[in-house]
C-alpha cells in the first residue's frame, strides 16, 4: 500500500546517527515507523518518544502523507551542566506516497506513549466485490 519515495533516506538516518547531528526544518531527521494492514485499515505507527502531540504536524496533499515533529531540549537552568546528551533533538520527518486504494479523507490519528498511530481505511472502490451474471449469460460489471 505504501510506495517509498526516497531510497537513500535510510542511509541519511545512519549518517545522522553516527555524526550526532540533529534535524532541522530544512533537513529533518528520519523517524522510525512500522506499516501494516489490519483488516480493512492500513496502520502506520511512528516512534516519537519525548515529542508532545502539539509539536506534531500531519498533512496529506493528494496522496502524499507528510508527518513532521520537533523535540526540543528540556528546559535547563543556570545551575544545570549537561554531562551526557544522547537523545536526538530537532526535527523529524517522514513522507510517504499513499496508494490510490486508501481513503485519505478518513485518516484517524492517535498519540499514546510516544507512538503516533495513523489509521487509513481501504477505499470502498478498492475492496473486492461480487459481479452478478444476468439471465442472458453475459457478465455485467457495475462500478
Amino acid at each position: 500500500m505504501l510506495m517509498r519515495t526516497d531510497p537513500f533516506r535510510e542511509m541519511d538516518r545512519i549518517v545522522q546517527q553516527l555524526s550526532g547531528t540533529s534535524g532541522t526544518w530544512s533537513k529533518p531527521s528520519v523517524m522510525p515507523m512500522d506499516a501494516y494492514r489490519e483488516g480493512d485499515v492500513y496502520v502506520i505507527a511512528f516512534d516519537l518518544p519525548g515529542v508532545s502531540p502539539e509539536a506534531v504536524d500531519i498533512d496529506v496533499e493528494r496522496n502524499m502523507l507528510t508527518v513532521k515533529a520537533e523535540r526540543r531540549p528540556a528546559a535547563k537552568g543556570d545551575t544545570v551542566h549537561m554531562e551526557l546528551s544522547e537523545r536526538p533533538l530537532g526535527v523529524f520527518s517522514r513522507q510517504l506516497m499513499l496508494a490510490d486504494t486508501l481513503d485519505t479523507e478518513r485518516i484517524e490519528a492517535d498519540y499514546d506513549a510516544g507512538v503516533l498511530t495513523l489509521r487509513i481505511p481501504i477505499a470502498e472502490r478498492a475492496k473486492p466485490r461480487r459481479i452478478s451474471i444476468s439471465g442472458s449469460g453475459r457478465k455485467q460489471i457495475n462500478g
